[in-house]
């Protein structure tokens, strides 16, 4: 099994541009698996792991429910935001500046074939950087992601997930509010949840800003211990596709 995980942090990127160069390393992964059975061959899978932010954007999940966004086409141009209807799961949510987003493309088949466990392995790692900064991050039954303060009326979203998975490869992943800028989420009913808040990070810890490098870090850093990775900078040809 292939535990090494090619890391790229992509910086600011079009949200299209990054989910194109996700379906390239996904559909990679699952060619190698497809010729390993077709030919009883044993090569090594890639496993990828891209950090990115996004221009302002709303992504709507394969089941989700277009009333969701509460904005029309106009509307969307005039708050420079774009709109995508996409293939992973989960309802309608918002990226933009001031997020930490990580795309694990992984094949599972190198750490575990269990896409819950690989979900709940998500939310430790943003759980346990939370935890660095002394706030208490938890899970919601039945909502994926992180949040604030389950169970009372100030329940609130600090990170959202969602992933689409096939032959156990991986790909989107979290949107970790760090920096982020509330006020797009007013445009939507976030993961379709009418009933809960979202927060960013430096509103949690009443700060003008937080570092969002050592936050990477810190992702890298409990990732790698939980999925028992190697990270390692990404191999030349990977950054030619970019």
């Amino acid at each position: 099994m292939n535990k090494q995980v090619q890391f790229l942090d992509l910086g600011m990127k079009d949200y299209k541009e990054v989910w194109d160069f996700q379906e390239t390393l996904f559909s990679g992964i699952l060619d190698v698996k497809v010729k390993n059975r077709r030919e009883e061959k044993n090569d090594d899978t890639p496993n990828y792991l891209l950090f990115t932010q996004h221009p302002h954007v709303y992504t709507l999940g394969k089941s989700g429910d277009m009333q969701n966004l509460l904005l029309n086409e106009k509307q969307l141009a005039d708050k420079g935001a774009t709109f995508y209807k996409i293939n992973r799961g989960g309802d309608i949510t918002y990226h933009g500046p001031g997020q930490v987003v990580g795309y694990p493309i992984l094949d599972l088949e190198n750490f575990f074939t269990d896409i819950h466990k690989y979900l709940r392995f998500l939310e430790d790692v943003i759980i346990k950087v939370m935890a660095d900064y002394g706030l208490n991050g938890v899970r919601s039954e039945g909502e994926t992601g992180v949040w604030l303060d389950v169970g009372t009326p100030f329940a609130r979203k600090i990170c959202a997930m969602g992933v689409r998975a096939s032959r156990w490869v991986t790909m989107h992943g979290f949107a970790f509010n760090v920096n982020a800028d509330l006020g797009y989420f007013d445009n939507i009913i976030p993961c379709g949840i009418k009933d809960k808040a979202v927060t960013s990070l430096n509103v949690e810890l009443r700060v003008d800003k937080v570092d969002e490098e050592e936050i990477k870090q810190k992702i890298l850093k409990y990732f790698t211990e939980l999925f028992e990775a190697e990270i390692v900078n990404a191999e030349e040809e990977l950054l030619l596709k970019v």
